[in-house]
């Protein structure tokens, strides 16, 4: 009998780590996601759970005072070794299924993905944490020899660590995603270098990007078959999954979307597409907490126009700044498209912009083409006419470039116009937001009859000058609007002070926790005949603890 107990306490001994990684992988829930969200970068991560405090933190503490109240209520009524690892175990398992329970529940505006790597690293995770509960157990057992609540309270201490072990395990995790990434990598080059007879075409752009994607798309496939890489797929391994997965031998044309957090990101995208047009649709302080200053993310964006060769064409945004001096300092073939007839050599005149579409001229030095769509503000124009100087370059006549432009649809969640049964109309800009983007949803949000309602969170990302630019945004807002809905409280602060900055009543100022509380007291404010502008929304890693 008393070997059957200890064989028994030898397996439950064996067990205790295991059944510890366990727990802890599931309660880890929250931090993978947020390991996610910021596309495994462990910079982001870290900025999250600095961002998240004590919401972050608080899953392993909570776990581990669930074991120690379980390992306390066991030496109290003095159970035995075997009773006090089968109560551990068990509080283990069960404490960590149900904090991932109520991680799943929260409502996360993008979910957590089980995608082949998210279950390749909670296989990673599993060894790592196995093997690192094995070590604390073992050191609690030579530390607290004398000392059985010193022992329990560091046995139970382990998860507290919990954000640690994840970026341990993502770490560890590492040198298998680069490994499997590079070899998808080089089968998608591959299969472009094969198909000598598609043109590739890169975008790249502190904003506007996806946009001009989905409108040059609609406008090229007038006459060519084209794939355009779909919602947001901007990184190498999104492009890359687009090109062996959606690429088909009947496509002429391949738009890739470059996006870019560091320097170097958009020099490893065309090392993948190799495009022989480029277009630059903007450059301005967009992820400044990666890039810290406005010059690099300048040098990056330029990475682009580096990579076309020499018998290619580069295409710019007339800004009438940094993309502009860009398109000046352009040795190779280069295109500018804007607003300015006297430098541009494609441009649109005589815009006309009301709540149901915009019309225009648009004119080259040979010909003006009279153009209509339902895209709302000069922004979208503006995009469109750059989308058009790709068409012009690549052979489509003026009659189905109009034609492509009449076919553009809203691109969901940019300046979207929605009219809802009750008569509220919405504008819907949530994708992202940067100053010129808002200035321009502003000036149409005017345009409107009614109470005109403003939800926005403000705009991340910006580094230093985060304070600086949301209150500009908060400036720009005042005079397009009678009410102004600020989510976040703590990042509201900056908003609220640009908007009384211009005069703006106190009032009709109204500060929410999140876009769910900012919709219930949408109810009460805004009704038949108003407009609502949702500019912006912040993923889950933003929210505020």
């Amino acid at each position: 009998m008393e070997d059957h107990v200890g064989i028994g306490l030898q397996v439950l001994t064996l067990l205790t780590p295991l059944t510890y990684a366990l727990g802890c992988l599931l309660a880890a829930r929250p931090l993978i996601h947020w390991f996610q969200l910021e596309s495994y970068q462990f910079p982001g991560y870290f900025r999250t759970l600095k961002r998240q405090g004590p919401r972050g933190w608080g899953i392993g503490v909570t776990l581990s005072a669930a074991l120690f109240a379980c390992a306390v209520c066991v030496r109290l009524l003095r159970g035995s070794l075997t009773a006090f690892l089968i109560v551990f175990c068990a509080a283990c398992m069960g404490a960590g299924w149900i904090l991932r329970q109520m991680g799943k529940k929260q409502k996360a505006k993008k979910a957590l993905v089980f995608t082949p790597r998210v279950k390749r690293l909670y296989a990673v995770g599993l060894v790592v944490f196995t093997l690192l509960a094995f070590g604390w157990i073992t050191a609690a057992n030579r530390l607290f020899v004398h000392s059985e609540w010193g022992k329990t309270l560091f046995f139970c201490a382990f998860p507290m660590l919990l954000p640690i072990w994840v970026t341990l395990a993502g770490l560890l995790a590492w040198p298998i995603e680069k490994g499997i990434s590079e070899m998808y990598f080089r089968d998608a080059q591959r299969i472009l270098r094969e198909r000598k007879d598609l043109t590739r075409i890169g975008i790249t752009g502190s904003w506007g990007k996806t946009s001009v994607k989905f409108i040059l798309g609609t406008m090229l496939n007038e006459r060519f078959p084209t794939l355009v890489t779909p919602a947001s797929f901007n990184t190498p391994m999104g492009v890359t999954k687009v090109i062996r997965t959606q690429l088909e031998p009947g496509h002429r044309i391949f738009v890739a979307e470059m996006g870019a957090r560091h320097v170097g990101d958009i020099r490893e995208m065309c090392r993948l597409v190799h495009p022989q047009m480029g277009i630059l649709t903007s450059v301005g302080p967009q992820h400044l907490d990666t890039f810290h200053t406005q010059e690099r993310i300048t040098r990056t964006k330029y990475e682009l126009i580096d990579a076309i060769p020499s018998d290619g064409v580069s295409f710019f945004a007339d800004d009438g700044g940094i993309v502009t001096g860009l398109w000046e300092k352009t040795g190779k073939e280069k295109v500018l498209a804007g607003m300015n007839p006297e430098r541009d050599d494609v441009w649109a005149e005589e815009l006309r912009v009301s709540p149901e579409g915009s019309r225009f001229l648009l004119c080259t030095r040979k010909e003006k083409i009279p153009c209509e769509t339902s895209l709302l503000g000069e922004l979208n124009i503006r995009n469109i006419v750059l989308c058009a100087g790709v068409c012009f370059r690549m052979g489509l006549s003026g009659s189905e470039i109009a034609r492509g432009i009449r076919k553009l649809k809203p691109v969901e969640h940019r300046l979207e116009l929605k009219r809802n049964p009750g008569g509220l109309t919405v504008l819907d800009d949530a994708f992202n937001s940067n100053i010129l983007g808002a200035r321009q949803a502003f000036q149409t949000l005017k345009q409107f009859p009614g109470k005109r309602i403003i939800v926005t969170p403000g705009m991340v990302e910006l580094g230093d000058q985060e304070q600086a630019l949301n209150q500009e945004f908060g400036a720009a807002m005042a005079s397009c609007c009678d009410a102004a809905v600020l989510v976040g409280r703590k990042r509201s602060e900056a908003l609220k002070a640009g908007l009384t900055r211009e005069g703006f009543p106190e009032t009709n100022i109204y500060v929410t926790v999140n876009l769910q509380e900012a919709a219930e007291l949408l109810r009460t404010l805004a009704g038949a005949g108003d407009t609502v502008l949702f500019e912006n929304d912040l993923p889950d890693n933003y929210s505020e603890a």
